[in-house]
């Protein structure tokens, strides 16, 4: 008889080990791990993480609130941290959707919260099971267009199982609890769309809520707290029958389960925008590149793009950071205005000055409704001397298909820490994340993410 879904990704959870790994994953979960504690440092002096330690600040402990000097519970930081690594925006995607800003908070709490030492490999495979059990929940559940088309916020909805999986393989669970967890994960499995509307903080929260609800999880079930088992079979009540309806898509649980990982599919964010408007950013970049224009001899820029990505990504409020960062005709414009669409192009001065909205101006949506979900945008650029070029590009910078080299990621981490931490203190975090497989106790590593 052929095991449960949820039973064999608790499996997966309890007997997978770092030599089960290729090298290619383990490194691409290095990648990811440095990518969202730079991401996360950056966050840390956000409005979001400020708020979230106001209300939180009482719950005092030992693990790390990165880039601060507050200590608090495994819980409480897990999800200030989860909040700080999505506040700006810059952090991973293509995962559960955020999948960094949500496993690694909770893998890295987790270790804090284990009575023995937690190994710098484990620590890796717990990251690449996250990702793998919240990406394959997404998919399960038909995917990233049709789950979040439909109003839900997968980072929120489904990270939370990945969170889970992490902290119960740092934790050490075994099967039979691991599977609780993943089943207790359900309980938080929350979040919607409705923040794109008004450019609310509420997304931030998501992927901290979600880091929090997989770490409790975890720990409840190592307590002996029992989840629903029949949580991804069940015809009524279920997840797959009650989030995704026809849409959903039970295969995706385990197939090719432990032989395709699923971080392999995940991508880096060189601009602090939206995933969805990177394409746009590299065609309007690579014209300019390529006929060496300057803004000044660009007249506008026309992109056609599908209903869904026009839904998301359409608007052009700047009233907020998070709308700004929604918003494609704003990191278009952001190139034009301010020759980037880097995290200081989305400073408030920046967002609110005349030459950026001077360069909205010249930025033209068109919504071709036969354009797929799935397929990037067209970019048309007109110069001022009528002349025009046109441009798609499919693979975003960035993605599996488009990475960026490790000089760049080196890069983007060390501008990104740099905003809270020394120089130095920086050069050895980083030294530190790729040597983390050798490391024995990961609680050392941890330390350096406290800020002053």
């Amino acid at each position: 008889m052929t095991a449960a879904p949820l039973d064999r990704l608790a499996d997966l959870i309890a007997d997978t080990t770092y030599d089960d790994l290729p090298d290619t994953v383990v490194r691409k979960a290095t990648v990811h791990l440095l990518d969202t504690l730079g991401a996360g440092l950056a966050g840390a002096h956000s409005e979001e993480t400020r708020i979230a330690l106001s209300v939180l600040g009482d719950e005092r402990g030992d693990c790390p609130v990165w880039g601060t000097g507050e200590r608090l519970t495994p819980r409480a930081a897990a999800l200030v941290n989860g909040i700080s690594s999505h506040a700006y925006e810059v952090d991973d995607t293509g995962g559960c959707d955020h999948s960094g800003a949500v496993v690694v908070p909770a893998a890295l709490a987790a270790a804090d919260a284990s009575t023995s030492p937690v190994s710098g490999a484990r620590l890796l495979t717990a990251i690449v099971l996250g990702y793998d059990v919240g990406r394959r929940i997404l998919e399960a559940l038909g995917g990233y267009e049709a789950h979040n088309g439909a109003g839900w916020h997968s980072t929120g909805t489904c990270g939370p199982f990945g969170a889970a999986a992490a902290a119960a393989h740092v934790l050490g669970l075994p099967a039979r609890e691991a599977q609780a967890g993943l089943g207790l994960a359900s309980s938080g499995s929350a979040g919607l769309w409705a923040f794109v509307h008004d450019g609310a903080m509420a997304k931030r929260l998501h992927a901290g809520r979600a880091a929090e609800s997989g770490l409790l999880a975890a720990r409840l079930a190592a307590a002996g707290m029992t989840g629903p088992s029949a949580l991804l079979d069940d015809t009524w009540g279920g997840l797959l029958t009650t989030y995704a309806g026809q849409e959903a898509k039970p295969t995706a649980l385990t197939e090719e389960l432990g032989r395709n990982w699923k971080i392999m599919r995940s991508s880096l964010k060189p601009y602090a925008s939206c995933r969805g408007t990177h394409s746009s950013v590299d065609a309007l970049l690579a014209i300019m590149a390529e006929q060496r224009l300057d803004a000044a001899d660009i007249a506008s820029v026309h992109v056609r793009l599908s209903p869904f990505l026009h839904g998301m990504c359409g608007g052009r409020s700047t009233a907020t950071l998070a709308a700004a960062q929604l918003s494609l005709p704003y990191a278009v414009a952001a190139v034009l205005a301010h020759g980037h669409a880097g995290l200081d192009a989305y400073a408030q001065e920046r967002r609110t000055g005349s030459e950026l909205r001077a360069a909205m101006e010249r930025i033209a949506l068109e919504v071709d409704e036969e354009m797929p979900a799935t397929e990037e945008p067209v970019v048309t650029v007109t110069g001022t001397a009528g002349r025009r070029w046109v441009r798609r590009i499919t693979q975003a910078s960035g993605s599996p298909g488009n990475p960026l080299t490790e000089p760049a990621v080196r890069e983007k981490f060390r501008a990104l820490a740099g905003r809270v931490l020394a120089p130095e203190r920086t050069r050895v975090l980083e030294d530190a994340a790729f040597g983390l497989a050798a490391t024995g106790d990961v609680r050392e590593f941890a330390g350096l993410l406290a800020g002053a």
